[in-house]
């Protein structure tokens, strides 16, 4: 299945895709956050087949929400509604800050974060099936 990630922002909001077998994360494109993000990506959801959505969940240096989640939450009702798929919370920090630390400051930074958020995603739920066969 195909994933698709989302970094979050007021001004810009970064895209990320997982390959078909959900194992690797690619960042995308960046979108301006405005009043068609929601029909955008559900387009882009449409086009690259994506079984699912995962955004990253925004907390401050105690483990708080941030201010901007309420935004967060509200995208991810619009977009569960929109396209009918799961939006799963991927917890992130600093993710923008360790894009640039990686490639630089440039363009692609917000969709290179939002490849971060969905690689952490993938590595859990890859650990999680690791765990389940090994029980059996």
């Amino acid at each position: 299945m195909r994933y698709l990630g989302i970094d979050f922002g007021k001004k810009r909001v970064g895209i990320a895709l997982s390959d078909e077998g959900g194992q690797f994360a690619m960042a995308h494109s960046v979108l301006p956050n405005n009043e068609s993000l929601i029909k955008s990506i559900g387009e882009l959801c449409t086009k690259q087949k994506v079984g699912a959505i995962v955004m990253g969940e925004s907390k401050n240096f105690k483990q708080e929400e941030n201010v901007i989640m309420k935004e967060v939450y509200k995208t991810k009702e619009a977009l569960e509604k929109a396209t009918g798929l799961p939006v799963y919370l991927e917890p992130e920090f600093m993710t923008s800050a360790e894009a640039e630390h990686l490639q630089g400051k440039n363009a692609m930074l917000d969709a290179s974060a939002a490849a971060l958020i969905l690689k952490s995603y993938l590595d859990k739920e890859a650990y999680k099936d690791e765990e389940r066969i090994n029980k059996q």
